[in-house]
């Protein structure tokens, strides 16, 4: 596989994990534009053994900081309104009776 599809999975994870332990969004950026500098400054790296050595510490270092309850948007499976207002659901008449 490409490294360039797996820096920018990585790259995208980073900023996804940095926000799940972020509480504000002003805060985040900052830290945003930190984990830029730091895959811009080894952007210049072509041998494949270090290519692999970075991204294999790259992940450890993913999996080392993963938060235990990461954020959800509240409308996806698994946030706080999931499913909360389901539609009723269309049942049939019930049959007429006779008296």
């Amino acid at each position: 596989m490409s490294t360039k599809p797996v820096v920018l999975s990585l790259y995208r994870r980073s900023l996804k994990l940095a926000l799940d332990w972020t509480v504000e969004r002003t805060l985040w950026r900052g830290q945003a534009m930190y984990l830029r500098s730091l895959f811009e400054a080894k952007k210049d790296v072509r041998e494949p053994r270090q290519l692999r050595a970075l991204i294999a510490e790259t992940e450890e270092l993913l999996d080392q900081w993963k938060h235990p309850e990461p954020f959800r948007p509240i409308s996806a499976p698994g946030g706080t309104k999931y499913e909360r207002n389901l539609p009723a659901p269309i049942l049939d008449p019930p049959p007429p009776m006779k008296l």
